[in-house]
This record gives structure tokens, sequence and C-alpha cells, in this order.
């Protein structure tokens, strides 16, 4: 970027993607300021105090011979605008409502969180059908009168002149989330600091950026709305895949954890086939995702609790894509029927954070899902893991597909034979849901078994067994050796994919297929029985 003071007093600003002192958030905003251009051109705006502007892939130069601050003014108050008390942005140009309240929200739980930032005029609400059947989501906001970036021309002007400041300004947090003062008082020494024009660029960010509402089973409160910055290397593509977004409903801007927000926004532009290959590759690569939420010291405000880059590939969009179509979230009426709220996937919140790592889909299941309470959950998904773990678009090995096979023909088995017991001690007609107790004893049992196995000796000690109890299993019998280097070169795995099979197993659909795998309970029995199971959960049998 550089800033000329020409004849006339004309003044230049220049700002290429690749100037050194742009952060990811720079460049965000410059994807923003060339939407917001791109937008003017097709209204055929008329530009203000001679205002003109050059834009390519890589770089806007914008230009005006009027006083600055009389210009700026008129940038800012055409770009930034509000319909209906929602903030509104002119390079969305015609938007629907859904994405505009998820807009709204997203920007008034992140940039604009403080009530400094803007003036409200009171509560409003709107409604929308998520479902056909279902009640109307009912979605009430903080109505606004006017907001920061209407107004910050005079923090960029000098007061007496009206020309760009040449020195640097302080930023607040409210213009780079995260970026605050570290101790007030050396708030001089300790304060982030920008020229006035990368400032200027600051102020459009929030237009290239994405909003997802959190609800996350693991981190509850401390994850409420993430905030995805795209890194942006064509401003061209970026406005392109940017606008897609507005095409979205209300639904697809909630996200179960940070690395849920950011594969949901990279893959929006990729596609994959029946076999699991992409057919499209990815125009946006990565991202940086802030989750932001309360915390005991600041309950006030939403703080940043985390912050993460997420990348992804052709494994990652496959499996992402794969946990999505059979773990997707759902639209729950409430008690009184008067309206319905989004429930996103558990499952997929610890499938999507491992993706973004990096890690295997089903990394350290054993160590998250360490409660009674948080294996009801997972159960609850029981036939979605299960139909996701069949997906021949999934993308894992051999061995770890064979393991949860053999884990599966070992629970079958065990049920089984709870089952034939049964059947010849039956005296009467509570045996029915005897029998289930007993089933969810074992589901107990193994479940803290597994919570017990710390070393690899422990868990191949505890598989083991468990397997030889089973009696007759065909894939470990067929399958011995590729199995058993699992167990003795990664147990930590085995053991994620020993609760992965436990949680995903659901018995034979049909009752004539095999006496020895009995139908489970219903996933509303098995939720109501939640207390039950926790009550014993640290007694062996």
């Amino acid at each position: 970027m550089q800033l000329e003071q020409m004849k006339k007093h004309q003044t230049v600003l220049n700002y290429h993607l690749g100037d050194p002192y742009m952060t990811m958030l720079h460049r965000a905003g410059l994807a923003g300021l060339y939407m917001t251009l791109e937008q003017f051109e097709k209204e055929k705006i008329t530009p203000f105090g001679g205002f003109t502007w050059q834009k390519s892939d890589r770089s806007i130069t914008l230009s005006w011979e009027g006083n600055d601050r009389e210009v700026l003014d008129w940038l800012l108050k055409e770009s930034f605008q509000l319909r209906d008390g929602l903030i509104y942005f002119r390079a969305l140009g015609d938007v629907d409502i859904q994405p505009l309240v998820t807009l709204h929200q997203g920007i008034l739980g992140s940039f604009l969180q403080h009530n400094s930032t803007h003036k409200s005029t009171g509560k409003q609400s709107k409604s929308f059908m998520l479902e056909e059947g279902k009640p109307e989501l009912i979605i009430e906001y903080k109505a606004l009168s006017t907001y920061s970036h209407q107004d910050f021309t005079e923090k960029l002007c000098d007061s007496k002149t009206g020309k760009l400041l040449g020195k640097t300004v302080a930023i607040a947090g409210w213009l780079s989330p995260g970026a605050v003062v570290k101790h007030i008082a050396f708030s001089g020494q300790t304060a982030f600091e920008e020229t006035a024009s990368s400032a200027l660029l600051l102020l459009f960010a929030p237009i290239a950026c994405c909003f997802f509402g959190l609800r996350s089973k693991l981190k509850e409160q401390k994850a409420q709305y993430a905030l995805v910055i795209p890194e942006v290397t064509n401003l061209s593509d970026y406005s392109y895949y940017r606008r897609e977004y507005l095409n979205l409903g209300f639904r697809d801007f909630y996200a179960s954890s940070l690395g849920d927000a950011g594969l949901k926004f990279l893959i929006r532009d990729s596609l994959v086939n029946k076999t699991g290959g992409i057919i499209r590759n990815l125009r946006i690569k990565t991202c940086h995702v802030i989750t932001l939420g309360s915390v005991p010291w600041a309950g006030q405000q939403k703080t940043r609790t985390d912050v993460y880059t997420v990348s992804a590939n052709e494994t990652i969009c496959t499996n992402y894509y794969v946990a999505c179509d059979h773990l997707s979230d759902r639209v729950i009426d409430k008690k009184d029927n008067s309206s319905s709220w989004i429930a996103p996937s558990f499952a997929r919140e610890i499938i999507a954070d491992n993706l973004a790592r990096g890690k295997p889909w089903f990394a350290d299941l054993s160590a998250i899902v360490n409660s009674g309470t948080l294996f009801q959950q997972l159960l609850y998904e029981r036939e979605g893991l299960h139909k996701m773990i069949k997906d021949q678009r999934l993308q894992w090995t051999d061995q770890q597909r064979l393991f949860v096979q053999a884990c599966h023909e070992a629970i079958s088995k065990t049920y089984g034979q709870l089952s034939s017991r049964n059947q010849k001690n039956k005296e009467d007609s509570t045996q029915d849901s005897d029998i289930k107790s007993r089933f969810e004893k074992v589901n107990v049992k193994f479940r803290t078994g597994l919570a017990r196995c710390k070393n690899a000796i422990s868990f191949r000690e505890f598989i083991t067994n468990f397997w030889a109890k089973a009696g007759y299993i065909p894939t470990l019998q067929n399958h011995w050796e590729e199995v058993m280097k699992l167990v003795i070169s990664d147990w930590r795995s085995a053991r994620d994919l020993a609760l992965l099979a436990l949680a995903s197993y659901k018995g034979k659909e049909s009752k004539q297929q095999s006496d020895n795998s009995p139908e489970l309970p219903s996933q509303e029995e098995t939720l109501s029985s939640i207390g039950t199971i926790d009550d014993g959960f640290d007694e062996e049998e």
C-alpha cells in the first residue's frame, strides 16, 4: 500500500494482497472492499468527490480529488447500512432475510459485541420455517440505529484539515478481534496500531468473513460463535465464493465446533462423487477460525476462547462429507410446540475437530467421551455412526475397518449369549425389560473397561479377553494378523476404534437373521436410561 499526496490534493491508495503488512484479516478486508466496489459497479452508483477505483484479481487502487473526510464518509455510509434494524453490507446486494439475520447476530457476537460499538432501538424478532411440518423458528435480535463502521471517518482523518492521517491510529478490539490492550496501565505501549489506510481495510473485513452460531456439547458456553476468516488469494474468485453463501438458509450457519465451522466454510465449493473422489477442487483451501464464548472472568462479553487455522485436502473433504451425510443437524420442537431449535451433531463435533487438526477422524474418542452422559449422547447417533462406517467413500485403513468389524461381531456374540441365557431362564413377562438392562450393563462394563486401559499391555489384555469370552469371531479368525498388528503397533487408536464399535453397533435389522444379534433399545429408550447407567459408572460387576 502506498499513500501519495499529488497535485490538486489528489489522494491515491494502493492495496495489494502481497503487501508485507497484510495479515489474513487485512486480506479479508481487501476482499470485502473488492465486493463493495463490484456492487457499486453493478448498481451504477455515482461516486462522490471524484472517487474512482481500479481493481484486479490481486490489487485495488482508490483515488479521489475531494476532501478526504467527505469522500471516506460517503464511502462508509454507502458501504455499511441497516435494514429493519439489521446490519446490512451494500456489497451483499439483494440478500435473503435468513443469512442477513445470521450475519447480524454473528457480528454482534464477535466484532461489535460491546455496547459502545452500536446503538440499539430494542428487541425485534423474525421467524423462519426450517422443515416442512415443523413449527417455525423464532429468532429475537437486537435492532440497531447505528454502528461503529458507519462513523469511523473521524478516526481516520485529521479533525482540522480533514486529510487522511499520516500517523498510526489505535486499533480497538471491535476492529480486529483479539487485538486488545495487554495492560490498561500501559495502554500507550501495549495497544495495537495501524496506519489510517490499513485501518480502513479492517473496516471491510466482516464483509468477507463468515459467522456460525455454535452449539457445542463439549465446550458449552465457552464456544457460542465462530468467526471464520478466509485466506484470500484471488479477489475475484473469493467474491464469487462469498456470494454463494447468500443462498444458504439459517440452519446452514450453525456448527457444533471450531472444526465443524471451518470445514463447513471450506467445502461449500467442492463436490464429492459417489465413490468419494473430488470432482471440483477447493478454491479456498485455508481459513482461520476464532471461537468466542463466555468465560468466568469476563461473563459480560464474548471472549476469544480458541483459534485455529483449518486447511482441507481430498481426504479431509471426503470424510467430512460422509460425516455430514450421516450425522446431520436435527430440528427439534420445543415442548409447547411454539417454536423449533437446531441441535448439531455431537459425533460430527468430534469428527470435524479431528479432521481440522489433521488427525484420523476417530482420534481420541475414548479420551473425549469420558463419562456416561457423553457416551449416551454419542449412542443417540448410533444409526448415523453405523451408516458412516459402512459407507464405501469413508477413507480409513483396512486394519481399522477390520478391527471395528471384529468388535461388532464380538458384541453381537456377547448379546446373543445374554439373550440365550435369558430364554432358558424365562419365567414371566418382565424378561424383555430385563434383557435390555443386561445389554446396557454390557455397554457400561465395556466402556469403563476401556477407560481403565492406560497402556498397551492393559488394553491388549482387555480386548483379547473380551474377544475370547465372545467365542468364535469370523473376522478375527480370517484376519488375525492384520487386526493384532493394529492392537500392538497403535493401541490408542485401537482403543478409540473399540469405543466407536460399541457406539455404532446396532444389531441385525431382522431377528430371523441371527439369534445372536438381538435388537438394541430404541434411541428414546436409551436416552431415558442415562441416569441409571451413570449410577453404576465406576462399579465393576
